[in-house]
């Protein structure tokens, strides 16, 4: 109690709600993709769907240490992800399954743009979407090997009643 008074952050309840919507079996097919670099838009959107259910955003910051102090004063809406959700649901299946198309190509500018119009998003905030999730999955690709299975190992030690 005294490191949250402190802004030390509350990782043990962060990681308890992380372990309510912690399903192995996901997260192992997720771990196959994206080894296999097949990460896609709807693995994205399963993630967002998982991070909202854990609760609002700046609560769960707030549990990280040093983070509770920086936003205090800062205000984060609770409807963060709405713009990244318009987006993807204004993707056919074709371009959720596979982000190749919006990334390069002939056609891939106007998906970009219908997707835009579709979402009420500016072509700007599409063509960053992509940007970003490019970068992530490639970090992710790269992150994931030992890493992953160290985290799992981890995850699966912290699920049977036991810390570290």
């Amino acid at each position: 109690m005294a490191d949250r008074i402190l802004g030390m952050g509350d990782v043990i309840s962060l990681v308890e709600r992380a372990q309510q919507q912690y399903d192995e079996e996901e997260a192992r097919r997720l771990q196959k993709k994206i080894m296999k670099n097949k990460f896609d838009f709807d693995d994205f959107m399963n993630q967002i769907q998982q991070i909202k259910k854990m609760g609002n955003i700046k609560d769960l910051a707030s549990m990280i240490p040093g983070v509770g102090k920086a936003i205090r004063d800062v205000d984060i809406d609770d409807d963060a992800f709405k713009g990244i959700e318009a987006i993807i649901n204004s993707m056919t299946p074709k371009e959720r399954s596979n982000p190749d198309l919006l990334m390069s190509g002939r056609t891939a500018q106007s998906r970009k743009q219908r997707i835009a119009r579709g979402s009420g998003q500016k072509l700007e905030d599409v063509s960053r979407l992509m940007k970003q999730f490019d970068q992530t999955r490639k970090m992710m690709k790269m992150v994931s090997g030992a890493n992953m299975k160290n985290m799992m190992a981890m995850a699966n030690r912290m699920k049977g009643g036991k810390p570290f």
